[in-house]
């Protein structure tokens, strides 16, 4: 174990940080999560308007997000708004502004993906009885597309833990920020502490994420 730099985390606290620096990776991604796929219903539900401008704006903000990376987002919010707008934004709350930025997109274009993806015999059937646009919405089609949405959305939640490991370049101690602290204070007394300490990180992440994946993949295979 020692080989290994493993038995850094036996030493003091230093197993107990790590688990405290993955739950803050954990809670980051779940409050942006929730908020993204409320606000995702209503950005997808706009994507599949026939309103052009609307529809060019939303588009707009979907390849935005698809082609900036997530890092420069997070520099322009915690750095940018702070200098230019005099802002005093947290560099938790700006991870959660751009994280929700990004899952917002990802799930609005995933929801109209499921409500296109809804036949149209459905929409008709549902007008020919007298519905409302708003009660077909409310009773046909979002019912059916949540249920299609769930498994996606919580491989989104995945994505987003492991995304979260770039919020420690804006100062945000979670796990590989706890690692990079714990590596460096035993560099001399443990050289390969690198090597274990990752290891280490990889099992929690792969402890928090597999259940979900399988959990996905589960729903999925139900609901087919």
């Amino acid at each position: 174990m020692h080989s290994l730099g493993i038995d850094v985390l036996l030493k003091g606290t230093n197993m107990l940080r790590l688990l405290k620096g993955l739950w803050v990776s954990v809670e980051i991604s779940l409050i942006s999560v929730v908020i993204s796929i409320v606000l995702g219903l209503v950005v997808g539900a706009l994507m599949t308007s026939k309103n052009k401008l609307l529809k060019a704006f939303l588009r707009l903000y979907l390849e935005t997000v698809r082609i900036m990376p997530q890092m420069v987002l997070l520099f322009i919010v915690y750095f940018g708004s702070t200098r230019v707008f005099g802002l005093n934004i947290t560099a938790e709350l700006s991870a959660i502004i751009v994280f929700v930025f990004w899952g917002t997109a990802e799930m609005g274009d995933l929801v109209r993906g499921s409500i296109k993806s809804i036949p149209k015999i459905q929409y008709d059937s549902a007008y020919a009885l007298g519905m409302g646009k708003f009660q077909v919405y409310y009773y046909i089609i979002f019912p059916q597309t949540i249920r299609r949405l769930l498994p996606l959305s919580i491989n989104l939640v995945t994505r987003m833990i492991k995304t979260t490991s770039l919020v420690m370049m804006i100062g945000i101690v979670e796990v590989l920020k706890v690692a990079q602290q714990i590596i460096e204070a035993n560099r001399r007394s443990s050289p390969n502490a690198a090597f274990g300490v990752f290891a280490v990180v990889f099992l929690l992440y792969f402890i928090v994420c597999w259940p979900i994946t399988r959990l996905a993949t589960s729903l999925e295979k139900r609901w087919e």
